[in-house]
């Protein structure tokens, strides 16, 4: 195959022989002119004076005394002249963003189009004044007079009120031109209208080759027309007879240049211009993911060794968010690859970097407490580049987490020095941000990682470019908006590719492919509405009024990519086209409207395929874990079993492996200032014990203490003169701030309490008031003792051996109800907060009977245990080893009016624990010689109700 860029260069070489030094060749876009390049070196088979090479907006800039503003300059003095214009300073530039870019592309438009602004922004009152717009064909008046039909039986006024807006858009075109041209700035259709516009270009080369263009702007228009009649110009069109035809709109514009700026290439030339009616290889691939159709790369690469065409070979992206995948799905085969689209800055890691920094800035600074919270400072520090900031940054994170310190006070000059978020200081804060990523990129530079040195310098050149607008006055705007602008402009960015475009596998998007000829085309999600693309009709100015003016509209897109589509294959040899069939929500997967055009016009057949996984799910099995000599080794080593380990035994003793001998950790995604169960409950237990010793009297607690600690809120105890009285809101905040914050204990500045953790607070207070009540009924009582250890000591035989086993945990509270009365005995209560109450079991044997484990069985072994320990072996609290009632006191379910929360045995209170030892430890000890039994082996559960909260049963495909 011959390309088009190999004809032009024939051409040129003919009529210009090796010296183009006068001769300037003008593309749409930068790539095609190496290709170019590389052909005219070949074919010129000696030494040549190349031509220069410039795009079409390199030519209007070149002859320019005004240089174009970038985007974030531009949309910054628009913002300015329409509140100027309109009056209107309720709009923040955020929220005039979005639609200031509709209004710049507006005005760009118009003047690529050199359309008179003022006719069409003008303010029509009457619509027989369009009678008197002579200088509009009648065609275009008929388009207006469509568009105001629709509005002539509107009782709102909505015409009036368009009209009216339309009239403030002239005066902010022409304020925003005025204060651009002030600066020695325009937008390129500013640009670009006031260099056709003048009497004489003064031009740099003597004759100008304009190389495959397809629409052409007004601008455009005249200044070929211009240079055709000073015959400074000659003109190279790329297509193909076959959508020359009438019907086929891709050739819509191409037929119109034919006749007014003639073809330096023989129109004749068959093996040019009658390629697309040859047969081809032509497919359609449907496919139910993005993911699977970039996973038929490698299979296409590979198939018939295309890979090895390289330049010849394109892989072409409609959805240019598949680059990351479509990159990892390149062969090791493919030695060269150039890639031509950008890599959006958005998903590189320094973007979530930046978001991170500026959420510690905003909802991350305690302004009551001056200091970041912990959890924010967590998540920079974590960051992958995080490490660039500070070092050692593991041991910082273990140590502040460790220590609770969930406020870091930041210091002054420091790397996370805190900025205000007013005006006035948001330009320190911006550069503050860039400071930080020059920190960042300076320490990871001896990474040499090709994107990280690229993400970094794009989003340095971001931060201070909007530095720069802050420190002119172009750019005003507190942290809020700041934040919502910068996040809008991340969006827009991306990082070039760096390589050699001459050479290898091209992977590029549609508009790269323009002027290109392959032999080998593979197009990636080739979907209606990403092929054409952005064909929809944003404006401020109506569609039918764009059309009457001769402005861009709908039609004009769809012709354009159209006409890509097509150029893309008529050289090709063979064409793959994928598509995504899948549907989701009210997005159906519809193949290309020009592949159905294809399907229906092309005289040669296409073959279509469906792309299927052809992967199964791999499916864990639970199996048994044997006691190997690593097992056994490490149970040797364990000589405390607490009621926790050995109920997870019970539950499932392929759990207790993973988690006590195996050493896998649950995964924890609690935040560390998030109040989940385990701390609201450690809260609750503080705060439960504060109050007892600190809000009621120590040695006898009566009906009538509780009853004033429940009216008033403040202590039952004498208060000494002078003194304040102590009072519940001040025992949970204590409780928070000693188990939440780390606080020692006694402080009386308390950290704030964000949201969900005051909504905790006043649960925990009900809690503390029910707990109040339910102990009234046990009146006159005594706590003895709260959150104290209690251990006992077990022989058990492994292996023919003796082995001794502690066992044993932490008692909540062990009190003496009913004094002086019959009725006294002591009572082991151990406090729950959770939803579900423990059943009553018939016998011991059934609390280690796994069948029990949904009747909280786990909960009645723990408090029996403790209740056995504390009636036997603990001298200081109960040295006259009087009987012990186990009680689980469930908060939630306290309020009946014969609540009880000591434990019952086949229907009975349990007085005294002691009565079922021996059966107790008999069973207690048999489950402990079970797990030290080399020759059980740690088996998965029966019952997989029990599975579904498990922390490791995605290990056992469950």
């Amino acid at each position: 195959m011959i390309t088009f860029l190999e004809y032009v260069a024939q051409d040129l070489l003919d009529k210009y022989g090796t010296d183009m030094s006068g001769i300037a060749v003008v593309f749409p876009n930068k790539r095609a002119s190496l290709f170019l390049n590389q052909a005219l070196a070949r074919m010129a088979g000696r030494p040549l004076w190349s031509p220069a090479y410039i795009t079409i907006s390199d030519f209007f800039r070149q002859h320019s005394e005004l240089t174009v503003a970038d985007p974030i300059k531009s949309i910054c003095d628009l913002y300015k002249t329409y509140g100027e214009v309109t009056g209107n300073v309720g709009e923040t530039l955020d929220q005039f963003y979005g639609w200031g870019q509709l209004l710049l592309a507006d005005f760009d438009d118009i003047d690529k189009n050199m359309a008179d602004a003022h006719r069409v922004f003008s303010n029509i009152r009457d619509l027989r004044e369009l009678d008197d717009l002579s200088y509009l064909n009648e065609e275009q008046k008929a388009e207006l007079h469509r568009f105001f039909a629709n509005f002539d039986d509107n009782p709102e006024g909505l015409k009036e009120r368009f009209i009216m807006l339309w009239g403030r858009l002239n005066d902010i075109y022409n304020q925003f031109k005025k204060k651009l041209h002030s600066q020695g700035l325009a937008y390129e259709g500013m640009l670009y209208r006031e260099v056709v516009e003048e009497d004489d270009i003064q031009t740099q080369y003597k004759h100008y080759v304009f190389v495959g263009f397809n629409v052409l702007q007004k601008v455009e228009q005249r200044l070929f027309k211009r240079f055709k009649d000073e015959e400074k110009a000659s003109f190279y069109w790329d297509y193909d007879r076959y959508y020359m035809r009438r019907t086929n709109e891709a050739g819509n514009y191409i037929r119109r240049w034919l006749d007014r700026f003639p073809n330096a290439l023989p129109n004749d030339c068959d093996d040019l211009y009658e390629n697309l009616d040859k047969e081809k290889e032509i497919s359609f691939i449907s496919a139910p993911t993005e993911n699977l159709q970039a996973r038929f790369i490698t299979e296409w690469l590979r198939d018939g060794d295309r890979y090895k065409d390289g330049k010849r070979t394109a892989i072409v992206l409609c959805d240019e968010h598949l680059l990351q995948t479509v990159i990892h799905c390149i062969p090791n085969e493919v030695e060269s690859l150039n890639v031509t689209t950008g890599y959006p800055l958005q998903q590189t890691p320094i973007a979530s970097m930046v978001t991170q920094l500026l959420t510690l800035q905003t909802e991350g600074f305690s302004v009551q407490e001056q200091g970041y919270r912990l959890h924010y400072v967590n998540r920079v520090l974590r960051h992958p580049y995080g490490k660039y900031l500070v070092p050692d940054v593991a041991e910082v994170i273990e140590r502040l987490n460790k220590e609770r310190r969930f406020y870091i006070i930041p210091q002054a000059g420091s790397l996370f020095e805190y900025h205000p978020g007013d005006r006035r200081h948001l330009p320190a804060l911006v550069d503050w941000l860039a400071k930080t990523i020059r920190t960042i990129g300076v320490n990871g530079a001896a990474d040499k990682d090709p994107l990280f040195e690229e993400s970094i310098f794009r989003m340095f050149t971001l931060l201070t470019r909007l530095s720069d607008l802050m420190a002119s006055g172009d750019l005003e705007a507190d942290k809020i908006i700041f934040r919502r602008l910068l996040t809008q402009l991340i969006a827009a960015t991306s990082i070039p590719f760096h390589g050699e475009p001459a050479r290898g596998v091209q992977v590029m998007g549609v508009l790269e492919t323009r002027n290109l000829d392959f032999d080998h085309v593979l197009v990636l999600s080739c979907n209606e509405g990403n092929m054409p693309k952005g064909v929809d009709d944003s404006s401020f100015i109506p569609h039918l009024i764009r059309k009457a003016y001769d402005l861009t509209t709908i039609e004009n897109k769809v012709s354009i990519y159209s006409c890509y589509f097509h150029s893309l294959i008529q050289r090709a040899k063979d064409i793959t086209f994928l598509y995504n069939n899948s549907t989701k929500g009210s997005r159906t997967g519809e193949m290309s409207r020009f592949m159905l055009q294809l399907m229906v016009e092309w005289n040669h057949p296409i073959h279509r395929q469906t792309l299927q996984a052809g992967q199964e799910p791999m499916h864990c099995e639970a199996h048994a874990v044997k006691k190997d000599e690593a097992v056994r080794r490490k149970l040797d080593g364990i000589s405390y079993f607490s009621p926790t380990a050995i109920n997870t035994y019970i539950s499932c003793p392929l759990k207790y492996y993973f988690k006590y001998i195996a050493g896998i950790k649950e995964n924890d995604e609690t935040d560390v200032d998030d109040v989940d169960n385990r701390m609201f409950g450690n809260i609750f237990h503080a705060a439960a014990q504060l109050m007892y010793e600190k809000l009621l009297p120590k040695e006898v607690i009566t009906a009538k203490d509780i009853d004033y600690l429940l009216k008033t809120g403040k202590s039952a105890r004498p208060t000494p003169a002078g003194h304040i009285p102590a009072t519940l809101d001040d025992v949970v905040d204590e409780a928070f701030a000693t188990e939440l914050f780390h606080q020692q204990a006694g402080s009386r500045k308390h950290p704030k309490l964000n949201g969900l953790q005051l909504i905790n607070r006043e649960v925990i207070i009900k809690y503390l008031h029910q707990l109040l009540r339910i102990d009234r009924r046990m009146t006159p009582l005594c706590v003895i003792g709260h959150e104290f250890d209690v251990r006992q000591t077990l022989t058990v035989k492994v292996n023919g051996t003796e082995k001794q086993i502690e066992t044993g945990g932490r008692i909540d509270r062990l009190d003496e109800i009913c004094l002086n009365t019959d009725c006294s005995r002591l009572r082991v209560v151990d406090y729950k907060t959770g939803g579900k109450a423990a059943e009553p079991l018939k016998n011991v044997d059934e609390i280690f009977d796994p069948k029990n484990i949904g009747k909280k069985s786990d909960y009645t072994m723990q408090a029996m245990l403790y209740s056995l320990i504390e009636a036997r072996h603990d001298p200081e609290h109960n040295p006259d080893h009087r009987p012990v009632s186990p009680a689980l006191l469930f908060i939630q379910h306290a309020g009946g009016k014969d609540y009880s929360p000591v434990l019952s045995m086949d229907g009975e209170e349990i007085t005294d624990a002691t009565i079922y030892e021996k059966d107790f430890f008999r069973n207690l000890t048999e489950k402990l010689e079970e797990i030290n039994n080399p020759d059980i082996a740690f088996v998965p559960t029966d019952d997989w109700d029990r599975c579904k909260y498990c922390p490791y049963k995605q290990m056992c495909g469950r």
